[in-house]
């Protein structure tokens, strides 16, 4: 029984941490440049702003489903766009 107590604060734990890594790529999304999103070849910002803000969304209403779509939206997003939208700007590390 103890380890039905555990799984469930892991699973509370990795919700929290998908919602802030979500909660960070809307916002970073939100503070770029809209031509950006168009130069590296990406879809436009209002379609990632939509695509990050109804992950978001999801993950504090659907539970374990809603973050798993979540973290997809917030991983594309943080490993694929970010870096790229970062290079056009000037400011890939």
């Amino acid at each position: 029984m103890q380890l039905q107590g555990l799984v469930g604060y892991v699973l509370f734990a990795l919700q929290i941490a998908v919602l802030v890594t979500s909660a960070y790529a809307f916002v970073h999304a939100a503070m770029q440049r809209p031509d950006a999103y168009t130069a590296a070849d990406k879809l436009t910002k209002p379609v990632w702003l939509v695509i990050l803000g109804v992950g978001v969304l999801l993950a504090l209403v659907l539970g374990i489903t809603g973050v798993a779509i979540a973290a997809v939206a917030a991983g594309v997003y943080l490993v694929d766009v970010r870096p790229k939208i970062l290079e056009i700007q000037g400011k890939s590390r």
